[in-house]
C-alpha cells in the first residue's frame, strides 16, 4: 500500500489541499512504470513530500549534491535502485522509498515564468520526484526524454498539459 506523507515547513497557498494533490501526483508517477505494484504491495511503502522554502532546499542542495544555490525539488531516495524491483513482494512491514522537497519561491517564480498555476507546476516537480525514488534519472539525453515522456503522461493522467510542449 502507497502512503504518502506531506509536511508543509514554510508557507504554501492554503487555496490547495496540498496532501492530496502530493499523494495524486506520486500515485500517478508510479503507476505509469514498471513498479505501479507498489501501490498495492503487502508493506507499507512511503513517501515523504516536504514543501518548504528556498533557504532550506538551498541547504540541502548545497549540503547533499554540492550545488550551493536553491532548486526547485530534490529526491532523496531510499532504496537502492537493483532492490526496487522486489520491494512488492518484501514482507517488512514499511518501506521509506524516499523523500521529495519542493522550495516554495522557486516553484512559484518558474510557474509564473511558464505561465501554469503554481499547482500545476508543483505538481509536475512532485511526478518528476517521484520517478526519481523510483530509479528515473536525466542524466543524458536519451535517459531526460524517457523520464520527460513518462512525466508528460503522468501529468495527462491528472489532466495537466504537458509541461515540456513549449520546447520543442
Amino acid at each position: 500500500m502507497l502512503s504518502v506523507e506531506t509536511h508543509a515547513a514554510a508557507p504554501w497557498p492554503d487555496a490547495l489541499d496540498w496532501a492530496a494533490r502530493a499523494a495524486e501526483a506520486v500515485a500517478a508517477a508510479f503507476a505509469i512504470t514498471p513498479f505501479a505494484a507498489l501501490a498495492d504491495a503487502a508493506p507499507l511503502v512511503e513517501v515523504a513530500v516536504r514543501l518548504t522554502d528556498d533557504a532550506e532546499v538551498h541547504t540541502l542542495n548545497r549540503d547533499f549534491r554540492g550545488r550551493d544555490k536553491p532548486t526547485n525539488v530534490l529526491s532523496f531516495p531510499q532504496v537502492q535502485n537493483d532492490l526496487l524491483e522486489s520491494l512488492a513482494n518484501s514482507d517488512d512491514g514499511e518501506i521509506l522509498l524516499g523523500d521529495i522537497v519542493l522550495a516554495r519561491e522557486t516553484c512559484a517564480r518558474e510557474a509564473d515564468e511558464k505561465g501554469v498555476s503554481l499547482a500545476a507546476h508543483a505538481t509536475h516537480l512532485i511526478v518528476h520526484g517521484a520517478l526519481h525514488l523510483v530509479g528515473y534519472d536525466h542524466m543524458d539525453d536519451v535517459s531526460a526524454a524517457a523520464m520527460e515522456a513518462l512525466e508528460v503522461k503522468a501529468l495527462a493522467s491528472l489532466g495537466i498539459a504537458n509541461p515540456y510542449a513549449d520546447q520543442d
